[in-house]
């Protein structure tokens, strides 16, 4: 029987620097973003009442040296004096009050050099000890029609044997060059898992079309990367081998290489998300739609 997924881990220590100068003042994941319910929250509260939702008990932040300080100011709130003003608003105080309840349970980890998304992810190690662990992109938000994207992911751990299992969605041609891409055959029981042959971050077309082939999919469609990954614990020895043999791609260490690394030694499962939309907040023209989408999607 698996046992079921506590703990979710979010990257939050990037720079930022596609939104500078405003991210050298306020820290991209703490920009304000309305949801349907009309309250302005951080960008990454989001994934905290998602993380609730969905049965995780515990969050690892994973953040720059110094910035968990203002992240542990964000969720602490106000002091007494504001939440007197706040008593007006039943809905902003029923707020605080569970932002506190989400301070209890995080813990940080520090990146302090940056060296890549793989690297981001393995500062986290120590927190995942031994477990498997949800990982969400910081900067991007999900939401599922009927369903939770974050809540269904976290349900295949009965599937997946131990396995990490990623999301993915249908890309075209032109978003190839932006995910990590997969190919692979459908599953009888459920054919909206696939069981992974071969990952490949950002292929070029050409390689695309001749390696990365999955059943079921319309003429130049793929299926790449959603933003969120159930990583079996074995990812982290496959990162902190990739960091002692100093195994990089484009300079960095990549989670994606370590991802393949996993998948040719125990397997690797991958989840076609449908019913649900990814709003990508990391470039401005993206925030600025994303902001719109996600308000009233």
């Amino acid at each position: 029987m698996a046992h079921r997924v506590l703990k979710a881990v979010v990257p939050l220590a990037g720079l930022g620097t596609r939104h500078f100068p405003a991210s050298h003042a306020v820290k991209k994941e703490l920009f304000p973003v309305v949801g349907p319910d009309g309250i302005a929250r951080a960008l990454f509260h989001y994934h905290l009442i998602a993380f609730d939702a969905a049965g995780i008990e515990q969050v690892c932040l994973i953040v720059q040296p110094g910035e968990d300080a203002m992240i542990r100011r964000y969720l602490e709130g106000p002091g007494d004096e504001y939440l007197q003003r706040l008593a007006k608003y039943p809905a902003l105080l029923a707020e605080a009050e569970q932002m506190r309840s989400f301070a209890e349970r995080i813990t940080f980890a520090v990146q302090h050099e940056q060296e890549g998304y793989g690297h981001a992810v393995f500062q986290s190690r120590a927190f995942a000890d031994g477990d498997p662990v949800l990982l969400c992109l910081g900067d991007h938000l999900f939401r599922g029609d009927e369903v939770s994207p974050y809540a269904e992911l976290v349900g295949t751990r009965e599937y997946a044997q131990g396995r990490s299992v990623s999301a993915v969605n249908r890309i075209n041609a032109a978003e190839l060059k932006g995910y990590g891409t997969i190919a692979g055959r459908r599953r009888l029981d459920n054919p909206r898992l696939i069981e992974t042959s071969l990952i490949i971050e950002k292929p070029a077309e050409p390689v695309a079309r001749e390696q990365l082939h999955v059943d079921g999919l319309p003429d130049d469609t793929w299926l790449g990367w959603f933003g969120m990954h159930l990583l079996s614990p074995s990812i982290y020895d496959i990162l902190d081998e990739m960091i002692r043999d100093d195994i990089r791609d484009a300079g960095e260490f990549q989670l994606t290489r370590a991802q393949e690394i996993q998948r040719q030694r125990e397997g690797y499962l991958a989840l076609e998300v449908t019913g649900a939309t990814r709003f990508d907040f990391g470039v401005p023209d993206d925030f600025v739609a994303s902001v719109q989408a996600f308000r009233y999607a």
